[in-house]
């Protein structure tokens, strides 16, 4: 068993082994570009003009610019060095967004960083009882885990190529652990013996139980898990110690209190089998069913006011990449642990699940005569330090979870009426942003002080992720302040609006190619050297108000995550988590802090979802 309070071992992303059927993608994907430098810096000033708030500003901002990128700047020695860095390794980006983006992120996870998928109801031709539910998930997980180990699962793609399938190494069978150095690191277990693997961790009321899910290589039976379950919701009738909640501490603290645990080698057997686990199913006591109270209930479990604790948090180990979550009503979802693996991966595995279990003709198994063996029951040892911990790790998640605000809102048209405006889905979302929020800062006497961030992937690229959609732009300004002046005609305003969307299409195109702002500038920066000067560009304030991201956005889509959220990364901004893909509908979860007026903003998004519909129809609200 490895060590599980040792330095991080220099090799630990190396040593998930690759997924079979994609081992030819290193040598067929091409690698993630170093942009040209005059190019990304004349990107950047481009984005910095709607963030100036006077010509003075913006002006001093340029010159800053023109000198990183002049032939007496440092610019051009920086991007010497990526260049150098990018020639002699995979990805010149992997590592340090790793690190700087996830693993050594201190401040929990919970809120901060995981994100959820809420689940529609279960299919009416399956029991409608918790523990079928959870059955169903585990059983359709199990089947993709072996789909995927097997070779048997596609790779992702658009019409311009396949995506890079790296970090679906690290869906099953693999555990965040939390380091005591600053930084943390995943370990996998896949690729171990086979007796090894295949097991499912199952907690209720905060007690955790292995089941086995695969027995000589046979995934069990919805009917046998289910019965497994139900073992495990009969014979937890009490609450006990909450351990999960550890995992929602600041990271510094959790590796302290990890390491505690580890000490106690019936605990470190317990972490290993977890961290080894294929996935891990929470049997929450909640029964939410409005789509907030689903959400708040998936993003970070229930909350007790009258004990300043969170309860819901105590049936967690959000550390796992995957975790399952079924409440008391047969509602369910998914917890997502983001360090080295993005949403897209498991939007496809939870929806090819869901997929699955809603046809009545997928394969649920045939259970065999023998049974499978009794749940095994994992009791940590809880001495008088870990139970302190545990209070103190239940209050600061309690503090943390309850100064959060979420706002929903449902549009009433969606996809069908956008694209028969001849307009992109995932642009006119993003304008109903921009608007909503201009008007937002416009009521309260304010100036924008960040940008809006919008997730583009770039896996086309191999071990490529993520790159920054700079949406906020002079045409799209240029659009909303049209939308409130009373002299702009209907007409003048969609074509404002076709060049706002345009310009928002051409920034997401770049930014998938690997050409966007962010990724570049962050890897010149980090190309400085012990004692040199840092360039006074990265300093400026109209450059660190354009990476303040006042706004966080990304869209994924399934037809089954009715609920789909994360939090805001500044204190002072709005996470909002859109889809564009029903047909009738656009879905938009906002959150942020509750000092924030958040409801406002969801009114917001309300009214510029409607006064932009009413630009391109006749009858307008009168249609709807």
């Amino acid at each position: 068993m490895p060590s599980l309070t040792g330095p991080r071992p220099l090799n630990w992303k190396a040593a998930a082994p690759p997924i079979p059927n994609f081992a030819a993608q290193p040598a067929s994907l091409p690698r993630l570009p170093v942009p040209d430098l005059s190019a990304t810096l004349e990107r950047l000033k481009t984005s910095l003009l709607p963030l100036a708030h006077s010509e003075a500003e913006f002006a001093d901002v340029s010159r800053k610019i023109d000198a990183l990128g002049s032939q007496a700047g440092l610019g051009i020695t920086l991007q010497s060095r990526l260049l150098e860095r990018a020639n002699e390794r995979d990805h010149w980006l992997e590592e340090w967004w790793d690190d700087l983006g996830y693993l050594g992120y201190r401040d929990s996870v919970v809120v901060n960083v995981s994100y959820y998928y809420g689940f529609d109801e279960q299919p009416a031709h399956l029991p409608q009882t918790p523990a079928a539910r959870a059955a169903g998930l585990a059983r359709g997980a199990l089947v993709f885990r072996q789909k995927l180990q097997s070779g048997q699962v596609t790779s992702d793609r658009t019409k311009e190529g396949e995506f890079c399938m790296d970090t679906y190494r690290w869906m099953f069978d693999c555990c965040r652990v939390p380091g005591l150095q600053g930084l943390d690191w995943s370990v996998s277990h896949a690729g171990a013996d086979a007796d090894e693997l295949g097991h499912i961790i199952v907690v209720r009321r905060n007690r955790f139980w292995k089941i086995k899910g695969i027995i000589d290589g046979r995934i069990l039976s919805m009917t046998e898990l289910e019965k497994q379950i139900q073992h495990i919701y009969d014979s937890t009738p009490d609450e006990y110690p909450g351990v999960g909640v550890l995992t929602a501490s600041n990271r510094n603290i959790w590796a302290q209190d990890h390491a505690h645990l580890a000490a106690d080698p019936h605990n470190a057997s317990i972490l290993h089998t977890i961290h080894s686990s294929a996935f891990l199913i929470s049997l929450d006591t909640d029964t939410p069913t409005a789509p907030i109270a689903f959400s708040r209930s998936l993003w970070h479990g229930s909350l007790s006011s009258s004990t300043s604790d969170a309860p819901g948090l105590k049936n967690r180990w959000v550390d796992k990449p995957v975790q399952f979550i079924v409440f008391d009503n047969a509602r369910a979802g998914m917890m997502g642990e983001h360090s080295v693996m993005d949403g897209t991966p498991t939007v496809r595995m939870c929806d090819e699940v869901l997929d699955w279990l809603a046809d009545p003709d997928f394969d649920l198994g045939s259970p065999l005569g023998i049974p499978p063996p009794t749940p095994e029951p994992l009791d940590f040892v809880v001495d008088e330090t870990t139970r302190s911990a545990i209070d103190r790790a239940s209050k600061a998640a309690y503090d943390l979870a309850d100064s959060q605000a979420m706002g929903y809102h449902l549009t009433p048209y969606g996809k069908g009426a956008i694209k028969t405006f001849g307009v992109s889905p995932d642009s006119w979302a993003q304008m109903i942003i921009q608007l909503a929020y201009v008007r937002f800062l416009r009521a309260r006497g304010l100036k924008r002080e960040g940008g809006t961030y919008e997730a583009a992937t770039t896996r086309k690229y191999w071990k490529g992720r993520t790159e920054t959609i700079r949406v906020v732009t002079s045409q799209s300004d240029t659009f909303i302040r049209a939308m409130d002046d009373p002299h702009v005609s209907p007409e003048d305003r969609k074509k404002l609006f076709d060049v706002a969307a345009k310009t928002h299409i051409a920034l997401a195109k770049a930014a998938g190619t690997g050409e966007g702002v962010d990724r570049h500038m962050l890897g010149l920066k980090l190309c400085l050297k012990e004692g040199e000067p840092v360039p006074e560009l990265f300093s400026d304030p109209v450059y660190k108000r354009s990476g303040n991201w006042v706004l966080s956005t990304s869209a994924v889509f399934s037809d089954h995550f009715p609920a789909y959220g994360w939090g805001e990364v500044v204190p002072e901004g709005f996470g909002v988590a859109y889809m564009t893909g029903y047909d009738d509908r656009l879905q938009y979860t906002i959150t942020s802090r509750k000092d924030v007026p958040n409801q406002e903003f969801v009114d917001e998004i309300a009214r510029a979802a409607m006064d932009l519909y009413g630009l391109y129809t006749t009858q307008g609200k009168a249609m709807l």
